[in-house]
């Protein structure tokens, strides 16, 4: 498969490319928003042009040239990738928790902590809140990320299919499934007992390794090679999920994170998964 350079920008044109034209051929006139150059199978990308293209707030890699209608499947995280929030995060604030308990999330998103073992103690933190919490944090603090609504259109578009796999709750992912319209989601249960939070969670607990599995068990039913599957994640225990895909992607993603994963979205929203494949 023949490789190719993309450098995403919301304004190309306006970028100052004097060393990226010096390494690599572009066309005369650059308009849009992602610029695709096919170049050798061993071409590299000079420090002075990752500099150049760091400075201008572009993201940028060297991949495989796959068209969008290629992939198969997605798979994306929750928190912080597909929504701008970390839901347990806003639960907590109810309970006037909220830095506490993002202090531990933090942790364990950069990988300095086990994560059922934070999953748990965070949400031992939100015992007695009532249900209603919930729905208030759907309906006040969650948005999606930019570029969501578009990158999901165009997957239906395409004939892409969606997971959604979250270390969060399936309070969210089941709404958020309903809302968009997603093929599949899986996260953890909170239980819960007489209209309040018991501060545990109900059965296996979705970690790194589940996610793995996940688009594994769904790469295979679908009948996908490894090409054909593009992850999306922000945090440590997105990365065996990113490493299981032909195509992992770190959403605005923590430094471990970013350093695991064959590209990275920085600057722009997930518009830029798109913009990734022809």
């Amino acid at each position: 498969m023949k490789q190719v350079f993309v450098i995403q920008h919301p304004n190309l044109a306006a970028l100052p490319l004097v060393q990226t034209a010096r390494h690599f051929r572009l066309p005369e006139s650059i308009t849009g928003s992602s610029l695709r150059l096919a170049v050798a199978a061993d071409a590299a990308i000079p420090a002075e042009v990752a500099a150049e293209l760091d400075a201008a707030g572009a993201e940028y890699a060297l991949l495989a040239d796959t068209a969008f209608a290629d992939l198969g499947l997605i798979v994306s995280d929750m928190d912080s990738t597909l929504i701008t929030i970390e839901c347990i995060d806003e639960i907590a604030a109810a309970a006037g928790l909220k830095e506490q308990v993002a202090a531990v999330t933090e942790r364990a998103m950069r990988g300095e902590m086990d994560f059922e073992d934070s999953l748990r103690e965070r949400v031992a933190l939100l015992a007695g809140l009532p249900e209603s919490v919930l729905d208030d944090v759907y309906e006040h603090a969650l948005r999606l990320s930019p570029g969501a609504e578009y990158l999901l259109a165009e997957c239906k578009k395409h004939q892409v299919k969606f997971l959604l796999v979250s270390g969060g709750f399936t309070f969210f992912t089941e709404r958020l499934k309903e809302r968009l319209g997603l093929d599949w989601a899986y996260a953890n249960t909170l239980e819960t007992a007489g209209g309040k939070l018991t501060g545990r969670v109900v059965g296996p607990v979705i970690d790194a390794a589940a996610k793995a599995r996940l688009l594994e068990e769904h790469r295979l039913a679908l009948g996908l090679k490894r090409h054909q599957v593009a992850a999306v994640g922000d945090g440590a225990n997105d990365i065996p999920m990113l490493q299981a895909a032909g195509f992992g992607i770190a959403y605005h993603a923590k430094p471990k994170t970013r350093a695991q994963a064959a590209l990275n979205i920085r600057h722009m929203g997930l518009e830029a998964l798109r913009g990734w494949f022809a």
